[in-house]
């Protein structure tokens, strides 16, 4: 199983997002969405371009600046690969953004989000994401 860690309350937003915009959206995981973003947004995904902006994903995160929650388009996450590492129960881990570090009691640990993959040397997955879903890569 991965083991996510959203910034927000998960099912608030999809409720909210399937109402205000007439489909439904789906959770899919918390990343940056830059490549050497240096902190994560929570991702959704809808099966349906967004009918204004034409995204498929978005990304809502919390603005240092402003202190408020925004929302990005997130479309490029597919773009990115995701390292996992186990921990000691089996359950899998990403690291969120390039300062997220990880690190299990079973001596795995995993660092750099989508900048760069920094381990412990451990055996290590790969995953994409694809059409709303974090599927491994092979």
């Amino acid at each position: 199983m991965i083991i996510h860690k959203p910034l927000l309350d998960v099912q608030k937003v999809i409720d909210h997002y399937t109402k205000k915009d007439g489909a439904p959206i789906k959770y899919v995981c918390s990343s940056s969405i830059t490549e050497n973003g240096t902190a994560a947004a929570d991702i959704f995904y809808r099966d349906t371009p967004h009918p204004e902006f034409g995204n498929r994903y978005f990304g809502l995160y919390w603005s240092t600046a402003s202190g408020n929650v925004m929302i990005a388009n997130a479309d490029k996450i597919e773009d990115f690969e995701f390292a996992l590492v186990e921990d000691k129960n089996g359950d899998l881990h990403y690291s969120r953004h390039r300062w997220d570090y990880l690190s299990f009691s079973n001596g795995n640990m995993i660092d750099g989000g989508r900048a760069y993959i920094k381990s412990s040397g451990c055996k290590l997955y790969v995953y994409r994401v694809k059409d709303g879903e974090m599927v491994e890569n092979g």
